[in-house]
């Protein structure tokens, strides 16, 4: 499947960047040592391959799917094969006391990469899920930077979004509430980010519920108005590497694309999706008329979809990657920006949040009026988009 074409784009990003400074990734990860923490998700697949093949001197990769770690070890002895570094798989949740356990038996690495992150906008759906992400994206993004930083490591990486500019759903806020502890803990630790778009059939993604609805001969739902930027798995991968190693302390990398020539529907992928695989896409006019025309229509290679418009909480129209007021490098590379940050926050916010959310936890009662209450101390101008419909009422 030609993924590019799928989503609107001819032009493989990051090639001439890699070409560039491909050299100098070598160089440093073949005498370094390395831990990817979610190495075992999307994302953290691309990324533990790229480092793999060039022949890191250690590389431990932590994640709490055990069936995803058989699959990262299956597919890399399926391609690069081995390497004389020392590689291990943990199949462990960074936030428990076995992974605490291993980091005083395991190490020290030179660089942390910090993948794992509650990623779906339908995680606000409820106070408990919502609160669980403050501890992924938030909490332990803060504890594996100081982690870093009792080992001496050069560099911290954490994964961010394109959401967490001007957000407007709680996970996106979550990403940035992180940026903001993390331009703290960068004083004391070299630490670099990226905000990436959409990752075209990652795990849980729209486009990978379009692989496993044809498999099983379901009906295909989309939004016709939600308009998203996407990389492909391997550019994921590419620009972690490139912002890991390359970096500057507090920048944040993300992919230069057009919003014009770049910017691309669910409902448009759906028809070219459908398209490749030999079918034509027909728009039924409710999930019901797409649920019972199902088998008919396809025997007529024709696939039932249903296109909606977005009418759920946190959906944004368009993406963007910065904001007017962030400084913005782009000359540097050919394919990245990067937002060159000062270290500023405000000290007394960022433990007052702290302070309130450890209390929420510990009385294990709280609301989702009062987290987004605590959301809006941090970001005043958080354009939280409420409308009491969340996406496990799509099919």
């Amino acid at each position: 499947m030609d993924i590019l074409s799928l989503i609107g784009r001819s032009n493989i990003l990051f090639k001439e960047d890699l070409e560039i400074y491909n050299e100098k990734l070598i160089t440093e990860i073949s005498k370094s040592r390395f831990l990817i923490i979610g190495g075992a998700g999307s994302i953290g697949q691309a990324v533990t391959n790229e480092i793999f093949k060039r022949n890191p001197r250690a590389l431990h990769v932590v994640d709490i799917s055990e069936n995803n770690i058989v699959e990262l070890v299956r597919l890399l002895r399926s391609t690069v094969g081995y390497i004389d570094g020392d590689f291990k798989t943990f199949a462990l949740d960074s936030g428990s006391n076995e992974f605490d356990a291993l980091m005083t038996k395991n190490g020290p690495f030179d660089y942390i990469f910090n993948l794992s992150a509650l990623k779906h906008v339908r995680s606000e759906k409820d106070p408990f899920t919502i609160m669980r992400m403050i501890n992924v994206n938030i909490f332990n993004a803060i504890k594996l930077a100081r982690i870093a930083k009792q080992m001496g490591a050069k560099k911290y990486f954490c994964v961010s979004t394109d959401k967490a500019s001007n957000p407007v759903n709680m996970m996106g806020a979550s990403k940035r509430i992180m940026e903001m502890f993390l331009m703290r803990e960068s004083e004391a630790q070299p630490l670099s980010m990226a905000r990436f778009a959409n990752v075209a059939f990652s795990d849980g993604s729209l486009l990978d519920g379009f692989n496993k609805r044809f498999a099983k001969q379901q009906p295909i739902a989309a939004p016709f108005d939600v308009r998203r930027y996407f990389l492909t798995p391997q550019e994921s991968g590419e620009l972690c590497l490139l912002s890991a190693i390359l970096g500057k302390n507090r920048d944040i990398y993300f992919p230069k694309l057009d919003q014009e020539r770049h910017m691309i529907t669910f409902s448009e992928i759906a028809i070219r999706y459908l398209n490749s695989l030999g079918f034509k896409a027909y728009e039924c006019s409710s999930e019901h008329e797409a649920r019972e025309t199902s088998q008919k229509l396809i025997e007529k290679k024709l696939w039932p979809c249903y296109f909606f418009k977005s009418d759920t909480t946190g959906e944004k129209d368009f993406e963007e990657f910065f904001t007017g007021n962030e400084n913005v490098d782009m000359s540097s590379f050919e394919d990245v920006g990067v937002i060159k940050s000062d270290p500023t926050y405000r000290e007394d916010l960022l433990n007052k949040f702290t302070e309130e959310i450890t209390r929420l936890q510990l009385e294990k009662a709280w609301n989702k009026a009062d987290i987004l209450k605590l959301f809006h101390t941090l970001i005043p101008d958080f354009q939280h988009k409420e409308k009491g419909k969340y996406l496990d009422e799509r099919m």
